[in-house]
C-alpha cells in the first residue's frame, strides 16, 4: 500500500495527496505534517520507512469538503486519490492485493465546484494570460457556471484587469513567471505556471475545437493567436486538474477593452466598490446596493459593478429595463417574489456536467425551469423593453424537460444518488416492483421478530442488521443458556458473542435476507440508471438552460435596481456621449444609508457641474467638512449610471466616462518598500500618463506627504497637466489655498469650497459645496473636536497666530517671531472658558413641559417665543 502511495505521490509533488482508505482520506510523510498543522488535527504514525516512523493524519470522507476549503484558503492544492474498485474485487486477485487507486481530481482555488466551497453570490474565476509575439490576451472561466471570456490587452493592463475580475487563480507560462509573478500575487490570486507547450496557439486551437465539437473557431468569432493561446491554456489546465472530465463551458465571448470603463486597482480600492478598505463587504458600494434575490443576479451585479459599460446603447437598454420595473411596481413585486424561488441553475448544471452533482441538482433544474415558465407568464401582455423581450424569449422552450423531471423526481430528493429514494412512485414499473418487494421484506422481518420472541419466550429478542453478519437475531447474555440448549439450538445457529449479547441466525432469516438485499440493491441500481438518464436529458438541453439562467439573472438585477431606486428615492440619469457631468442633489449611497441606520442627521446633498465650460473643480475646505465624501459620491454616481442603474441624485446628466481614476486616502506599502508619499506619486503618475479627455479623475490632497513647498509645487504642476494635457473632467481637493489662484489663470478651472461656520472658537460643518474658495483650513478647531488636550490646542493657536503674522510680514520676520515664541513647557495654562449666559428665551424653554400643554396653550406659547426671539 505504501509503495502504491509513493508511486502516486511522485506524480503530484506540489499537492497534498488525499489518499482514500475506506471511510477516510489519509495523508503521510510531509503531507501529513503540513496538513495536521493547517487543519489543527492529530498527527499520528503508521509503520516505518527507511527506519523512520511514517507520520500520518486523516480526515473523514463525509466531511472532507470543509477540510478542503481550509486547505485551499491557506494556499494548498489537493490531489484527491479515490479507490477505483471494491475491496472485494481486489481480494479476488489474492489476499494481499492492493485496491486500485488513482487521482481523480486536482483541487485548486480556480477549479472549485462544490456548493459548500464557493460563495453563492460571487464568481470564482480561473484566468490565463498569454503573450504571442507583440500581442497579449487574458482569458477567464468560471467552471462553476460555465462562463468563458477572452480579451486582448496590453501587458501593462494585466494588473487592472485582474483587479476587475478578482480571480482565484491565474495560469501563466513558466517563461513569464519571473516577470508576472508580482502582478498576479498583488491581485490576491494564486499563481500557477504551466509549460510552454500549454500555450502553443496551434495546439490550443485543436484543443478548443475538440472541446466544442467544431471544425473551426470562426463559428464563435475571430480570435487573435494570443487569445487562442490563453483559451487553450485554460482548457489544458482544466484537463489536468479534472483528469480528462472537462466542465461544461459556454462558447468563448470576446470582450473589447474599449467596451468597459477602465478602473485601476487603486481606484477600486479607494472607492470601495466591492470590498471595504477595512476588509469584507460591509461598507462597500456592492453591499449597499445589492437587493438581488438570486445567486445568479448577485453575481451579475458584481460583474456589472466591476465592469461598467461604455457603449451608450447598452447603458440605455439597461436603464430602460430598470425604468420599466420602476414604473410597473406591481409587476416588479410579483417578479421578485417569483425570482426568490429560483435556485442556482448555472452551478447545478455545472456540477451535473462534472459528475459531482446529485438528485438535488436535478430538482434544482426542475424547480428553476418551472419558475422560469411562471415568470414568462407574468411578463406576457406587457410592452417589454428590448432587454426584457430577449429575456422573456429565453425563459421558455423547456416543456418536455419540465414534464420529465416533474414526473420522475420526488418533491424533496436526498443529497446523494447512492441514498436512493429520489425517483417518484409510478415513474418506472420495474423500480416500483423492487421497492414493493424491499418494503414488504421489512414488514416480514418485523413479523419474524414477533414470532421468534414468542417461540423463545424472550420478549427482548431483536432482529438487527450490520454489514458483517447481515440480518441476525440478538438476545442479552442472560438468555444464553436457553438459546444454546435444545430444542432452540437446533433452530437458532450461534454466530457471535459480544460482552453483553449473543447473536444467532436461522435458515428462514437467511433466505429472507437474500430476497430483501437483492430487491433493495436492484432498486438502487435502477434509480442510479434513471439518474444518469435524467442527467443526460438535462445536459442535452444545457445551452438552452444556460440561456434561461442568464435571462433570470438579468430580470433579477433589473428588478433589484428598480426596487433600490424606489426605496432610496434615486432618479434615472441621462447618459449621452458628451463630456457633461451634471449632478443636482447628489448623495453618497453608502454614507446616506449609514446615517439613516444610525438615526443621525440627514445626508446633505450637493451639486456638481463639469464638462460645460468647466472641466475641473478645485475644492478647498477643512478636514471633516465632507470633501472626500463629495469626491467619492461624484465618481460613484457616474459609475452607477454606466452599469445601468438609477442614481442617488435629484437630476443627473452623465457624459460617458471612459476611465475612472481616484487618488483618495493615504496608505503605505511596506511590503514593497514604498512610503505613503511614494504610493501617492505612483498612483498620480498612472493617472497623468493614462487619462484621456473622457476620463473622470478624483484627486484628494496631492502632495501632502512631503515638505510644504514640494507638495504645493507637485499639486500645482499636476493640476496644470490635467487641464492642459489630459483635458479631462476632474475634482481636485486640496489644503494648498495658493492653488485657488489657478482658477483665474486656467480657463476651465473653477474654485469650490465646503462651507463651515465658526462659533465661539468652534467650527460647525455644514457639508455644503459652493462655488468659491476657503479662506482657511480650521485645522486647530478640528484638532479640538478630535479631543486633543486643551493645552495642546491653545499652544497650537499661539503658534498658528505667530506663523500667520510672520507670513504677512515676510519670511525673515516669520523666523524671528518663531524664535521669540516661549517654549511649550513655559506656556501659560489655557484660560477657563467664560461662563455661559442663559437668555430669557432659553429660560422660558427650560420651564416648558410639552406633555402638559393643551393645543391652545401650545399655540399661545409659539407666539410668546416668537416675540421673545425678536427682542
Amino acid at each position: 500500500m505504501m509503495a502504491q502511495y509513493l508511486g502516486i505521490k511522485t506524480q503530484y509533488p506540489g499537492a497534498l495527496l488525499f489518499y482514500r482508505m475506506g471511510d477516510f482520506y489519509e495523508m503521510f510523510f510531509e503531507d501529513a505534517v503540513a496538513a495536521s498543522q493547517a487543519l489543527d488535527i492529530a498527527l499520528t504514525k503508521r509503520g516505518q520507512h527507511d527506519g523512520q516512523d511514517i507520520p500520518m493524519c486523516g480526515v473523514p470522507v463525509h466531511s472532507a469538503e470543509g477540510y478542503l476549503l481550509t486547505l485551499i484558503r491557506k494556499g494548498f492544492r489537493v490531489a484527491v486519490c479515490e479507490q477505483l474498485e471494491d475491496p472485494a474485487e481486489a481480494k479476488k486477485r489474492g489476499s494481499k492485493s492492493v485496491v486500485k487507486r488513482d487521482v481523480v481530481r486536482l483541487v485548486t482555488p480556480g477549479t472549485l465546484t462544490e456548493e459548500s466551497l464557493l460563495e453563492a453570490r460571487r464568481n470564482n474565476y480561473l484566468c490565463a494570460f498569454s503573450v504571442v509575439r507583440d500581442d497579449a490576451a487574458l482569458a477567464w472561466v468560471d467552471i462553476s457556471t460555465g462562463e468563458c471570456h477572452v480579451m486582448q490587452i496590453a501587458p501593462v493592463r494585466l494588473g487592472p484587469e485582474l483587479a476587475r475580475l478578482m480571480p482565484s487563480e491565474v495560469v501563466i507560462s513558466e517563461a513569464a513567471e519571473a516577470d508576472l509573478a508580482g502582478i498576479v500575487t498583488e491581485s490576491g490570486a494564486s499563481l500557477t505556471p504551466l509549460g510552454r507547450a500549454a500555450f502553443d496557439s496551434t495546439a490550443a486551437e485543436k484543443r478548443l475545437c475538440t472541446l466544442y465539437g467544431i471544425g473551426s473557431l470562426d463559428a464563435y468569432g475571430t480570435f487573435s493567436r494570443a487569445e487562442v493561446s490563453a483559451l487553450g491554456a485554460l482548457v489544458e489546465y482544466l484537463d489536468i486538474t479534472q483528469k480528462g472530465k472537462l466542465p461544461l463551458l459556454r462558447p468563448p465571448v470576446r470582450e473589447a477593452e474599449a467596451g468597459v470603463m477602465q478602473i485601476d486597482a487603486a481606484t477600486r480600492r479607494n472607492l470601495e466598490l466591492t470590498h471595504a478598505l477595512g476588509g469584507g463587504r460591509a461598507g462597500a458600494l456592492l453591499s449597499a446596493i445589492d437587493r438581488t434575490v438570486t445567486a445568479g443576479g448577485a453575481r451579475l451585479l458584481e460583474r456589472r459593478l466591476s465592469s461598467p459599460a461604455r457603449d451608450l446603447e447598452t447603458v440605455n437598454n439597461r436603464l430602460d429595463s430598470v425604468a420599466f420595473i420602476h414604473d410597473n411596481r406591481r409587476l416588479g413585486d410579483d417578479l421578485r417574489e417569483a425570482l426568490r424561488k429560483v435556485p442556482d441553475l448555472d452551478r447545478a448544471l455545472s456540477r451535473l456536467a462534472l459528475d459531482r452533482g446529485g438528485p438535488r441538482d436535478l430538482a434544482a433544474i426542475r424547480n428553476g425551469l418551472e419558475q422560469a415558465d411562471r415568470i414568462a407568464t407574468l411578463l406576457q401582455g406587457h410592452d417589454l423593453p428590448a432587454l426584457f423581450s430577449g429575456a422573456a424569449r429565453a425563459l421558455g422552450g423547456h416543456d418536455v424537460l419540465i414534464d420529465l423531471l416533474g414526473q420522475a423526481l420526488v418533491a424533496e430528493p436526498p443529497l446523494l444518488a447512492r441514498d436512493g429514494g429520489f425517483i417518484a412512485a409510478g415513474h418506472d414499473s420495474e423500480l416500483d416492483e423492487m421497492r414493493a418487494l424491499r418494503d414488504e421484506g421489512r414488514s416480514v422481518i418485523a413479523r419474524m421478530q414477533t414470532e421468534y420472541a414468542s417461540q423463545t419466550g424472550i420478549q427482548s429478542l431483536k432482529i438487527k442488521h450490520n454489514n458483517v453478519l447481515g440480518y441476525f437475531i440478538e438476545v442479552t447474555a442472560t438468555h444464553a443458556e436457553r438459546m444454546l440448549s435444545e430444542p432452540l439450538s437446533d433452530i437458532f445457529r450461534h454466530r457471535q458473542t459480544t460482552a453483553n449479547q449473543l447473536r444467532f441466525t436461522t435458515p428462514d432469516l437467511t433466505e429472507m435476507e437474500t430476497r430483501i438485499l437483492n430487491a433493495g440493491g436492484q432498486a438502487l441500481e435502477i434509480e442510479k440508471r434513471l439518474y444518469s438518464a435524467l442527467k443526460d436529458a438535462i445536459l442535452d438541453s444545457a445551452a438552452r438552460i444556460g440561456g434561461t439562467a442568464r435571462a433570470l439573472a438579468e430580470l433579477d438585477l433589473s428588478s433589484a435596481l428598480a426596487d433600490l431606486a424606489r426605496g432610496e428615492n434615486w432618479t434615472r440619469p441621462l447618459v449621452d456621449k458628451s463630456r457633461r457631468l451634471l449632478i443636482e442633489g447628489g448623495r453618497h449611497p453608502v454614507v446616506e444609508q449609514s446615517l439613516r441606520k444610525q438615526g443621525g442627521a440627514p445626508f446633505v446633498a450637493n451639486d456638481c457641474d463639469l464638462g460645460d465650460g468647466t472641466d475641473i473643480w478645485l475644492l478647498t475646505g477643512p478636514n471633516m467638512a465632507g470633501k472626500s465624501t463629495f469626491l467619492r459620491q461624484t465618481a460613484l454616481i457616474a459609475l452607477l449610471a454606466q452599469i445601468g442603474s438609477f442614481v442617488p441624485a435629484s437630476r443627473a446628466e452623465i457624459g460617458l466616462v471612459s476611465q475612472l481614476f481616484s487618488r483618495v486616502g493615504a496608505s503605505d506599502d511596506l511590503a514593497r518598500g514604498r512610503s505613503t508619499f511614494m504610493v501617492e506619486m505612483v498612483e498620480t503618475a498612472a493617472i497623468l500618463n493614462q487619462a484621456d479627455d473622457h476620463a473622470l479623475v478624483i484627486l484628494d490632497e496631492i502632495g501632502r506627504g512631503t515638505a510644504t513647498y514640494d507638495g504645493l509645487s507637485i499639486a500645482w504642476a499636476t493640476l496644470e497637466h490635467l487641464h492642459d494635457v489630459n483635458r479631462c473632467r476632474a475634482l481636485f481637493a486640496t489644503h494648498y489655498h495658493e492653488l485657488t489662484a489657478l482658477a483665474g489663470k486656467l480657463e476651465r478651472v473653477d474654485n469650490a469650497t465646503v462651507t463651515v461656520k465658526e462659533f465661539e472658537g468652534d467650527v460647525i460643518f455644514l457639508h455644503e459645496v459652493r462655488k468659491g474658495a476657503a479662506d482657511r483650513s480650521y485645522g486647530v478647531q478640528v484638532a479640538k473636536l478630535a479631543g486633543l488636550p486643551d493645552a495642546v490646542v491653545s499652544r497650537a493657536r499661539v503658534v498658528l497666530d505667530a506663523l500667520e503674522k510672520g507670513e504677512r510680514e515676510g519670511a525673515g520676520k516669520q523666523k524671528a517671531i518663531i524664535d521669540d515664541l516661549p517654549l511649550f513647557s513655559m506656556a501659560a495654562p489655557p484660560p477657563a472658558p467664560p461662563p455661559q449666559k442663559s437668555s430669557a428665551l432659553e429660560d422660558r424653554m427650560q420651564a416648558i413641559h410639552p406633555d402638559e400643554l393643551t393645543p391652545r396653550e401650545a399655540l399661545q406659547l409659539i407666539y410668546e417665543l416668537k416675540e421673545a426671539s425678536q427682542t
